[in-house]
């Protein structure tokens, strides 16, 4: 499949791209320095483009099978909070997902697999208290933001996949992760490389279209 990653730089995104290349789809990574990740293999496609320009992104959805979302805040959790982000919209992650939500229906995009975040939408009852602490005094804005990517993936009448990672760590990784659409988790960290082979074998299969999944280390 065509496969377009947004917000391929981050951790996360980078470990997307991993996981589609591996899994032999064909992989345009977007994303403000896309350039940034050529290295990782030559049959990879750099786009440079900002999620929050509707126009850069409609030209970056065109032509591909289906869409990887995984959006977020680089800078530390506690600036943010403090200060504010110093280089990316607080809305990023919502306003991102529009445009791509958007940009998918006029070009007959049907599939759309999100990143989002255990704790949040359905999950928002299954968070233990110590995260939901954590999640009331330092990430309280962008968790507001990532229920509103959620609502916007939910309304969207594509057939998205929403998956929700709890704690996310570099440490590698090749067992799969602990996968449940009933929001089960067993430890409260997975591994990003975990989540990112998640996240290329859902681009395609219909088992967990139209669910949020909780993805936890096994």
């Amino acid at each position: 499949m065509k496969v377009l990653v947004v917000g391929a730089t981050g951790g996360s995104g980078r470990a997307a791209v991993s996981g589609l290349l591996a899994a032999g789809h064909e992989v345009t990574a977007f994303s403000r320095r896309a350039q940034s990740l050529q290295a990782m293999s030559p049959a990879l496609r750099c786009v440079n483009g900002d999620a929050m320009s509707a126009g850069d992104v409609e030209r970056a959805v065109q032509g591909h099978d289906a869409v990887i979302v995984v959006l977020g805040i680089a800078e530390s959790a506690l600036r943010v909070r403090l200060l504010g982000s110093a280089g990316t919209p607080m809305d990023v992650r919502s306003a991102g997902t529009r445009n791509v939500v958007a940009a998918m229906k006029r070009h007959g995009v049907r599939r759309l697999v999100v990143q989002s975040s255990f704790g949040v939408g359905e999950t928002r009852h299954k968070l233990p208290w110590v995260y939901r602490l954590m999640f009331a005094l330092l990430l309280k804005p962008q968790i507001a933001d990532t229920e509103r990517q959620e609502r916007e993936v939910r309304a969207s009448g594509l057939d998205w996949v929403i998956a929700q990672p709890v704690n996310l760590t570099d440490t590698p990784a090749d067992t799969p992760p602990f996968v449940s659409a009933e929001g089960q988790t067993r430890r409260m960290q997975v591994s990003r490389q975990q989540v990112g082979r998640f996240l290329a074998d859902v681009v395609r299969g219909d088992a967990f279209v139209g669910r949020s999944v909780a993805l936890s280390g096994g």
